[in-house]
């Protein structure tokens, strides 16, 4: 049996779509919430158990666990050691987790408890009773569609402005990836003889680009001429805790504005090399979410 974690969310969704794309026959258990919009899951055709549940409560967590084979775990890379210790302990072949390219940021804030959740796992998988094989993904920047949280709110706020800021004149490099590769790159290493036991894949776009770039196609797409200015970034770090201040905390851009004066660029020669790792271009990708925008706002 495949338990998933995380399969209604945005990513999530693409990989039960390429789960029902390719027939996928064994029996499958899904993590989900009492608020989880299950329609997907419900007309797919699959052989789908659905499970109410909180991860992080480890009794259910164990409960679930019951008769698993593999685990995809997409939901939240703060539950991986305890899904980690749970696979172990009801001797799970195999367990598939999605974390993130965040852990090569060089600011500690961001990088820091990433880091340490890795640690563990290795730690765990170093046990002599540990009989799980384990392979790490780790997807940089995800969008897609209007439900991500990055290109999504970019697209609405250069619809909005003619004016827009931008950090460091928008020179740091970003790459990236769009959510239907990812839910085809987990498809496939599910699919994939376990031959990456202990190995972590950095799953990015096609290539590098800068983000006045990215920005500047978002603009055409939208058919709109947007003027990009460009701000210090200290000033909008400096911006990020007025706001945090003034709204107690509610809203904190902080790091979000400091990765924006970063490279966030990573190779994925690993997982093209080993199972074949192929994402569509950003040109493609966002030209897709524009027009989901356009049909959503402007009809």
């Amino acid at each position: 049996m495949l338990l998933v974690t995380g399969i209604t969310g945005h990513t999530g969704k693409y990989f039960l779509q390429e789960l029902i794309n390719n027939k996928y026959e064994g029996s499958i258990r899904c993590v989900v919430r009492a608020t989880s919009n299950t329609s997907l899951l419900d007309n797919s055709g699959l052989n789908i158990e659905k499970v109410e549940g909180d991860l992080d409560d480890p009794d259910f967590i164990d409960s679930v666990m019951n008769g698993v084979d593999t685990v995809m775990h997409i939901y939240n890379i703060h539950h991986s050691p305890k899904i980690v210790q749970s696979a172990i302990k009801n001797k799970v072949n195999r367990a598939i987790l999605v974390h993130t390219t965040g852990i090569y940021s060089e600011f500690k804030y961001a990088s820091e408890g990433y880091k340490k959740i890795e640690q563990k796992i290795k730690e765990l998988k170093s046990d002599i009773k540990c009989l799980t094989k384990i392979t790490i993904l780790r997807p940089s920047m995800i969008y897609g569609d209007l439900c991500d949280r990055n290109m999504s709110k970019f697209i609405k706020m250069i619809d909005k402005l003619r004016i827009m800021p931008i950090i460091n004149g928008g020179n740091s490099l970003i790459q990236p990836v769009n959510a239907r590769d990812l839910g085809k790159a987990f498809f496939t290493v599910l699919m994939s003889p376990v031959e990456s036991d202990g190995d972590a894949y950095d799953l990015s776009g096609e290539k590098p680009i800068r983000m006045i770039d990215a920005f500047k196609l978002i603009s055409k797409e939208l058919n709109k001429k947007t003027v990009f200015i460009s701000i210090p970034l200290s000033i909008g770090v400096l911006m990020a805790r007025v706001i945090k201040t003034l709204t107690l905390g509610r809203i904190n851009y902080i790091e979000r504005v400091q990765r924006m004066g970063e490279d966030r660029n990573y190779s994925h020669d690993h997982a093209t090399s080993d199972f074949g790792y192929n994402p569509m271009t950003f040109e493609k990708g966002i030209q897709i979410e524009v027009q989901e925008y356009l049909e959503k706002n402007r009809n």
